[in-house]
């Protein structure tokens, strides 16, 4: 079983105005990031939201495709969803997970600039070899809050284009960052 765990965070992020918020869960997200999860065998996919309102809605989404209609219409997805565990705080993350694995995970967080402490995609995959749990956490809206970032053990580095234009969608990322780290690499292509 792979050491990889990856959490959502909707709080804190931050909106366009750079100011600290909680943001919106989103349907596409759960569903993409849950599957790109379970393709590159990522061991739990956390989503954080303080918001209640925002949990229950977490739960029927997930409720419905694994327990629901949706577990028979389509059962890969209700396998993807399974790994969908909703938490308050990062801190009932890491609880959690330290409580699974038997040690607190290493929390390597994800910006859209570069920063001053990045770590390589090439470093991160080789640190995953080391058997210790590491905990991927990814910002929604305008991405991660500046304290937050602050508090990690390691910022990865961002995914670049070719262009000046730097905004993906969180799940696009998640796919990316996922490959990079867990893909297989097979030819030459």
């Amino acid at each position: 079983m792979t050491n990889l765990h990856v959490v959502l965070i909707h709080y804190p992020v931050v909106n366009k105005n750079g100011e600290v918020i909680a943001s919106a869960v989103t349907n596409l997200d759960l569903h993409d990031i849950s599957r790109a999860a379970k393709t590159f065998g990522v061991r739990s996919f956390y989503v954080v939201t303080p918001l209640d309102d925002q949990r229950v809605f977490v739960d029927r989404i997930v409720g419905y495709w694994v327990k629901g209609a949706g577990a028979k219409y389509n059962p890969m997805r209700d396998e993807a969803l399974k790994l969908i565990s909703i938490k308050a705080s990062l801190d009932e993350v890491v609880d959690e997970i330290c409580a699974d694995c038997g040690t607190r995970p290493e929390v390597v967080v994800t910006s859209a600039r570069p920063r001053d402490r990045g770590l390589s995609y090439s470093d991160f995959h080789q640190m995953l070899k080391s058997g210790r749990p590491y905990l991927l956490a990814l910002g929604t809206a305008w991405g991660l809050s500046e304290d937050f970032i602050a508090e990690a053990d390691h910022i990865l580095d961002p995914i670049v284009g070719d262009t000046d234009y730097n905004h993906l969608s969180v799940r696009s990322a998640a796919a990316i960052m996922l490959d990079r780290l867990m893909g297989c690499r097979t030819g030459t292509a």
